[in-house]
Formats: C-alpha cells, sequence, structure tokens
C-alpha cells in the first residue's frame, strides 16, 4: 500500500463489522476515562451482549470475532480485548478455539501496554500469545495451517516480532487512537502490511 494522507490510508483498511461503530477513543490507564467503571467513559452503561461459542469453521459469521478485527487492526487494543474475551468465556476458555482467541487477547494486550509505553508488559503478553497459537498449532491436524481463518504460523511469528520490539510506537502518546503495530489482521488474507501512515482517530 502506497502512503498517503490518514484518512485515505484509514480507508483502505477494510471493515468487517462496518455497522458497529467504534468508539471515541481507546483506553489507556491514567490518560483517557475507564470505558465502563466511569461515568465518561465511552461504553459506561453498556451491557454486553452474550456471546455463542465460535466456530472455527463459520468464523465469517461470528461478529464478536470479526468485530474484534476492526477495533485491533484500526488501534482499539484494550476494545479488542474486552470484545474477545467475552468469546473466550463462551469458548470455555480452553481447548483450540479457547487457546485461539487468548492469544488474539494477548496479543492486544501487547497493543495496550505498548500505548502504555512498557516494554516488558510488550514482550511477556506478546511472548505467552506466540505460545498459545504454537499449542493450537499442536491441537489441530498436521495439515491444518490455519484456524478462524487465519494462518497460525504468521500469527506466531508476529508475535515473536512484537516481543522483539517491532511496534511503531516508541511510547506514550495523547493520541486518542493509536496504531501501534506495522500490520493488521485479515483472515483468509494471513497478516497484511499496514498503511504507512497510521489511521486517525475517529
Amino acid at each position: 500500500m502506497e502512503a498517503g494522507d490518514g484518512q485515505s490510508d484509514r480507508l483502505e483498511i477494510r471493515r468487517f463489522v462496518p455497522d458497529e461503530p467504534f468508539p471515541t477513543y481507546s483506553y489507556v490507564t491514567g490518560r483517557f476515562p475507564h470505558p465502563t467503571r466511569d461515568r465518561a467513559g465511552h461504553s459506561f452503561g453498556v451491557v454486553p451482549v452474550p456471546c455463542s461459542a465460535p466456530d472455527p469453521d463459520r468464523w465469517r459469521d461470528c461478529r464478536p470475532y470479526l468485530y474484534g478485527l476492526d477495533l485491533f487492526n484500526h488501534g482499539y487494543y484494550w476494545e479488542a480485548h474486552e470484545v474477545w474475551e467475552g468469546l473466550w468465556h463462551a469458548s470455555g476458555r480452553g481447548g483450540p478455539a479457547g487457546n485461539f482467541i487468548k492469544g488474539l487477547i494477548k496479543l492486544a494486550a501487547a497493543g495496550v501496554k505498548a500505548r502504555e509505553g512498557r516494554p516488558e508488559g510488550v514482550r511477556t503478553h506478546a511472548q505467552r500469545a506466540a505460545e498459545l497459537f504454537r499449542q493450537v498449532a499442536a491441537q489441530l491436524p498436521s495439515r491444518q495451517t490455519c484456524y478462524f481463518g487465519l494462518s497460525l504460523q504468521r500469527l506466531v511469528d508476529l508475535a515473536t516480532e512484537v516481543a522483539r520490539g517491532r511496534v511503531a510506537s516508541s511510547g506514550p502518546t495523547e493520541a486518542p487512537v493509536e496504531a501501534v503495530f506495522q500490520f493488521v489482521l485479515y483472515p483468509e488474507e494471513s497478516l497484511l502490511a499496514r498503511p504507512a501512515t497510521r489511521p486517525s482517530a475517529p
């Protein structure tokens, strides 16, 4: 993708659930109101919708999974973590599906720590994400390389790179939303490079 102005670059990052709006900011501890506990939070008073157990073969029909990808790809890491956590509980918090979702949660947590300027937290969460994706690969048939539409080996590789410090943000900023990773998650297209200019805030 070619570099350009922030708005045009943002449009190049495809939405999977375009009818679901983004929050007004991505939560970072100490810099924005807590989304659900603070009356000024972007999700205060919002009751979470119960999730059904996700079916890895029908990921296209799983709105929470896809909305989590939208949030992650656009820099809403705390919010992606929260959406995916609901799926993790619905999956029984174990087995291939549970471990896969937990790996995504850990990858999102690494994004939160990057925005907080805490490299050790980035490393710890990204390493755990890589471990979980490896576990999922070991639990599946040897010829199966993708899960929920994503390449497991590529997920392992990217989580390892993040653990080694490959993030686009060098420290905390006051931006309401900031994408800190140099990739986006697109099912069936694996992991694509992010546009050179990060998405602007909504």
